[in-house]
């Protein structure tokens, strides 16, 4: 019986960036299959009252937090620069997303988008970004961005962002094993990995 454990991140989310990037390796050392799944949380904050970010409601939280991000891509060795722009519109990117993990390819595609944003700084709400990142993998940008574009796609994330909502998730990174336990936040990777294997 396969062991799984699902990843629900959002572009948008600056710790979803090294979980991202770590996820596979840790969870494969562990005989855990990820599954990926891309959500906005737009709607989330929206249900609780926020109407931006929590890191630029909060000052000092916002300060803090670019800091602890530097020093988690540090120890990685992930290249980090803060983007100009935060938080990004993620909604293209969320669509492409969901097509690419249908055919395979998506993993690397989320990684990659990430790495063009908290890495290089770049503005993944671009459509020209997102072109690129979508080319240097050898795909067709174009038809790629057409097929994210239909409406079946564009319900599929709002029914995912719903299916977020009722799982009780606020936040990104989260981690939900097969039981339905909740973890928040690229530091209880480990701890959601080994409660899926208990």
């Amino acid at each position: 019986m396969t062991t799984t454990l699902d990843f629900w991140f959002e572009f948008a989310s600056t710790y979803s960036y090294p979980a991202a990037i770590r996820i596979v390796d840790a969870a494969a050392a562990r005989g855990v299959t990820v599954r990926w799944r891309p959500f906005l949380l737009g709607p989330i904050f929206k249900a609780q009252g926020w109407d931006n970010s929590p890191f630029n409601l909060y000052p000092a939280k916002g300060r803090y937090m670019w800091r602890d991000l530097e020093r988690i891509c540090d120890g990685l060795r992930l290249p980090f620069r803060q983007p100009a722009v935060f938080p990004q519109n993620t909604i293209p990117a969320s669509r492409v997303a969901l097509v690419g993990l249908s055919q395979g390819w998506g993993e690397d595609f989320c990684r990659a988008v990430y790495a063009a944003e908290f890495g290089e700084g770049r503005n993944i709400g671009e459509t020209d970004v997102l072109a690129g990142v979508l080319s240097a993998r050898g795909q067709d940008a174009r038809a790629v961005m057409e097929e994210a574009q239909r409406d079946d796609n564009k319900n599929a994330l709002r029914a995912q962002t719903d299916e977020a909502m009722r799982l009780g998730i606020f936040g990104a990174p989260s981690f939900i094993t097969a039981d339905g336990e909740l973890f928040w936040g690229n530091d209880r990777l480990e701890a959601a990995i080994e409660w899926a294997i208990r």
